[in-house]
């Protein structure tokens, strides 16, 4: 099959009727399962992986669940928008499972595109892990697929789709690990997902966006491509999630939301690409918050996800301080802050004794200028405060993973490190051209590891802007004793080495989390030999 460039199959935006409803795809390059790996690499349902999953246990009870992927209206709290939704709601119902027990879901894809599903932080089977060209089909519109696997690690985590840019619709949704033999005492648990939003919104959608940002340089507009501006027949993957095409979106529908020059010191220069027009906890504008009722002296666990696609947040509760509990599901030693960092993707759990009164939790767009907030509640009286509202906890230096340590009931023990993966974040300029170590993502290519390793992880940010990197089915230590993590942030200029166990064999995607990064190039694979 003939293989197109990247550039040239940008996913389409037709904003038809407002709904930004988007052309049925082409089929994908590569068909996950049915198409093998190159020679001498795990694959995704080898052997290998199903003996990993029987070594699981899982002896726990089966959650079944029933998803729908569909196009719906989303009231934001004000706005309406036309999106693609889990169950026709923003963000999508929690998907609860006991540790130990196993996941059974069906997801049927009701959307004018093919789609998948990852489950975001998760050590699983590979073969469940949702990345299509990769380590599955497409579901296909109008057909399902059914998830099972076994969750052995508690904690919270979430799942969202890894085709496209569809990330950055309304797809997302909490999942939470319940521990049979939770250590933690407390009273509520309120799950806040943040999240920035541009679907829908006067005929924008996240292909659009994608394709108004391939138009630029580096916060200008864009000269030319390292290739010429060729669509050449290099069989590159296309250099999505997944490798599939549909017509090109027109980057002259809507707005223009590229963001222009801005900085932020905590992430050390420009802190996105992507002006917003709408930044929300739970699905809900500032204006319209949700509210969450507790008792004064009551203790609360508060369990954030950043499921944004371009944004990282600094988090605080007004009047409180927090106790961190948790980094990306990983217990870690318990620190006290007034308020966090979160990229894209991370996920702190936090306890808060709440005071009496009415209390704003106030999400910050780090570097651009806009709020997202919820309420929590404790007293009857009390006016809702502003939308806008910034406490005074948000003025500090906000806590992120590199001043914790992990817990050590999941520290890495110490040994010799076996191999060390080189990777380079890269931009080829002018053109909005991300990528590790220089090179378009192709699914065909590895980085090798093998089983029973210890492998470091080597960060060298070439690139001016912060990058926050996940990798998929692991955890890895960050250096000095810090925490367990599946996502962290690599700041401009500056060097990571992070170390995990390659303990989980197949074929795991490592990209950056945010969504535009990555579907321009910056995707690699970490591939187990056989």
């Amino acid at each position: 099959m003939r293989s197109l460039r990247r550039r040239s199959v940008l996913s389409a935006g037709l904003a038809a009727a407002g709904g930004g409803l988007l052309g049925a795809c082409g089929p994908a390059l590569g068909s996950g399962r049915n198409a093998p790996p190159p020679p001498g690499y795990v694959r995704p349902d080898g052997p290998q992986v199903l003996a990993a999953e029987r070594e699981r246990g899982g002896t726990g009870p089966v959650t079944k669940v029933e998803l729908a992927a569909l196009a719906a209206l989303a009231d934001l709290g004000g706005p309406t928008v036309p999106t693609w939704t889990y169950g026709g709601q923003v963000p999508g119902r929690c998907v609860r499972v006991k540790a130990g027990g196993t996941l059974e879901l069906t997801l049927t894809n009701h959307l004018p595109q093919p789609t998948t599903m990852h489950w975001h932080g998760c050590v699983i089977r590979n073969d469940m892990d949702g990345v299509p060209g990769l380590t599955q089909d497409p579901i296909t519109p109008g057909s399902e697929f059914m998830y099972r696997f076994k969750l052995e690690r508690p904690g919270t985590y979430w799942f969202h789709p890894h085709t496209g840019v569809q990330l950055d619709r309304g797809l997302y949704a909490p999942l939470i690990v319940d521990d049979p033999r939770e250590p933690l005492r407390y009273d509520h648990e309120w799950i806040v997902v943040l999240d920035d939003w541009v679907d829908g919104v006067a005929g924008s959608t996240p292909d659009i966006v994608l394709a108004q940002l391939a138009q630029d340089d580096e916060f200008g507009p864009r000269r030319g491509r390292r290739d010429g501006g060729r669509d050449g027949d290099r069989d590159d993957g296309m250099g999505d999630m997944g490798g599939m095409g549909a017509p090109t979106a027109d980057p002259s529908v809507g707005p223009d939301r590229r963001f222009g020059r801005g900085g932020s010191d905590l992430l050390g220069g420009h802190p996105g690409d992507v002006a917003y027009p709408y930044y929300l906890i739970n699905g809900r504008v500032a204006s319209a918050p949700e509210t969450f009722r507790a008792r004064p002296g009551d203790r609360v666990r508060l369990r954030i996800i950043n499921a944004g696609g371009d944004t990282a947040f600094r988090v605080a509760l007004g009047g409180h301080r927090m106790t961190v509990t948790h980094t990306d599901g990983q217990p870690v030693v318990h620190r006290d802050t007034d308020a966090l960092l979160l990229g894209m993707g991370e996920r702190y759990d936090v306890l808060v004794t709440v005071g009496d009164g009415v209390f704003p939790l106030v999400a910050l767009a780090e570097g651009k200028d806009a709020t997202a907030m919820a309420v929590l509640r404790t007293s009857a009286s009390g006016a809702v405060p502003a939308a806008g509202t910034r406490p005074s906890e948000l003025d500090g230096m906000p806590l992120s993973a590199h001043r914790l340590t992990a817990d050590e009931s999941v520290a890495l023990e110490p040994r010799p490190v076996d191999t060390t993966v080189p990777l380079r974040l890269t931009r080829n300029m002018p053109a909005y051209d991300w990528g590790f170590n220089r090179r378009d993502y192709s699914p065909s290519e590895r980085m090798p590891v093998s089983r029973g390793q210890r492998v470091r992880l080597s960060f060298v940010n070439e690139t001016r802007m912060w990058h926050p990197v996940h990798l998929h089915g692991h955890s890895f230590a960050l250096p000095d004793g810090g925490p367990m993590k599946d996502t962290v942030i690599v700041l401009p200029r500056r060097s990571l080495d992070v170390e995990m166990d390659a303990d989980n064999p197949g074929l795991w995607m490592l990209h950056c989390h945010n969504i535009y990064h990555a579907e321009s190039g910056m995707m690699t694979v970490l591939g187990y030999r056989s």
